[in-house]
């Protein structure tokens, strides 16, 4: 069987400046990037096994990019990391904002307007079924 690896491209209009809001902010790791005349054009950035590639070569799609992460832990822990994860990223004065879609989501917006979702796991209704 292949194993696949999924790199989404993040389309930000200075990757210099976004790779600082990536490392700095967002606690990622700066893996490689691609530089000609000391300017770099391509970044790959790395936080926990979720690897980004940040971009300005196409200019007309910054702003346009939504990513979903999710967590791959049992449900109480998921949830006790997302809670960890918000206080470290509101220490750190980035704004997180609340959001819904069929689950309770963990937002984040990039300084190009590109938005992480982080989801916690969808709640269970009364009765053991979910909605």
């Amino acid at each position: 069987m292949t194993d696949w690896f999924a790199r989404p491209v993040l389309h930000v209009a200075d990757v210099e400046a976004s790779i600082r809001f990536y490392v700095d902010r967002l606690g990622f790791t700066s893996s490689w990037r691609y530089e000609e005349g000391g300017r770099a054009y391509v970044a790959q950035v790395e936080r926990e096994g979720c690897a980004l590639i940040l971009s300005d070569q196409w200019p007309e799609k910054v702003s346009k990019g939504l990513m979903f992460i999710s967590l791959n832990l049992e449900r109480d822990a998921q949830i006790a990391a997302l809670d960890a994860l918000r206080a470290e990223l509101e220490a750190k004065g980035v704004p997180v904002k609340e959001g819904w879609w069929g689950y309770r989501l963990l937002v984040v917006n990039d300084p190009d307007g590109n938005q992480l979702f982080f989801n916690y796991p969808k709640e269970t209704a009364p009765g053991g079924s979910q909605d």
